[in-house]
């Protein structure tokens, strides 16, 4: 997998080097930040949000995804993440359970549908 520092679609911010927390000594990707900008604008904040919020708003979610990512490993085969195990995870938060639900019987669907186009197309 390549590395993502080779990715210059990324925004870059000061960073301390690897800890998450911002120090001015180093540089570190900003991954979510358009995406984040773009939520914020669609949840009523201003179309240009204050890129403060937005830092702060990704570290948040880095955090998370980081927190859940090491659960999950820790749970079921370990490390190795699984569907299976962030279902586990979020399975006493309604809105959490019910948002995963609903995407991977989306994920299903699609799944279904474009098997379906490929075998009328190329018929199998």
């Amino acid at each position: 997998m390549a590395e993502e520092d080779d990715d210059p679609g990324f925004d870059e911010d000061l960073d301390d080097g690897g800890n998450g927390v911002e120090s001015g000594h180093g540089r570190r990707k900003r991954l979510f930040s358009k995406e984040l900008r773009c939520m914020m604008y669609g949840f009523g904040d201003d179309q240009n949000p204050y890129t403060e919020s937005v830092d702060i708003l990704e570290d948040l979610v880095i955090e998370f995804i980081t927190e859940m990512t090491h659960k999950a490993m820790s749970i079921g085969r370990q490390g190795r993440v699984q569907v299976e195990d962030i279902v586990f995870l979020i399975r006493k938060d309604p809105r959490k359970f019910a948002r995963v639900k609903d995407l991977l019987t989306m994920n299903e669907e699609l799944k279904r549908a474009r098997k379906a186009f490929d075998e009328a197309n190329y018929g199998s």
